[in-house]
């Protein structure tokens, strides 16, 4: 199973996501391939340096990370497809409509309710943490919930 998160920029949110995922689908032997990606990319840029640091501090690494803008391919070959807000999930469905049954937010998809992750973008590391914080809390609650299968 393919799983791809999707933010803005790919710098803050769909990097933290794609590592916990990664880590946890490690620490519990799942096959699944985790990628990320964003709407509105520069191209290579770098993990943010509040990210990488609010991961280090629970021991996930993702300073080699490089941000990569959202593309056909990557929408076409993803199974499931974790957006961190609504807008972003609505930009993918305009974009590639015949993707809209396997796009949806993060917290819609765990918790069925309307809601985003918010940007930390520009803000202090205890704005990352917290945010870090909210996307593990679901990414955990998938794993617990048997969520990432393929029907």
């Amino acid at each position: 199973m393919i799983v791809l998160f999707v933010c803005t920029g790919n710098t803050c949110r769909s990097p933290m996501a794609e590592g916990i995922l990664k880590s946890i689908a490690k620490e519990k032997k799942l096959s699944l391939e985790v990628k990320s990606a964003g709407i509105s990319v520069f191209d290579g840029d770098n993990a943010s340096k509040n990210s990488i640091e609010a991961m280090r501090k629970i021991g996930i690494d993702i300073s080699k990370h490089k941000a990569r803008q959202l593309h056909r391919d990557l929408v076409d070959e993803a199974d499931l497809i974790l957006t961190m807000s609504r807008s972003h999930k609505e930009i993918i469905i305009s974009n590639f409509p015949t993707a809209k049954d396997k796009i949806c937010t993060l917290l819609e998809y765990v918790y069925k309710i309307d809601k985003d992750i918010a940007d930390p973008y520009g803000g202090n590391l205890l704005l990352y943490e917290h945010t870090r914080e909210e996307i593990y809390k679901a990414i955990e609650k998938i794993i617990d919930n048997g969520q990432l299968t393929i029907n």
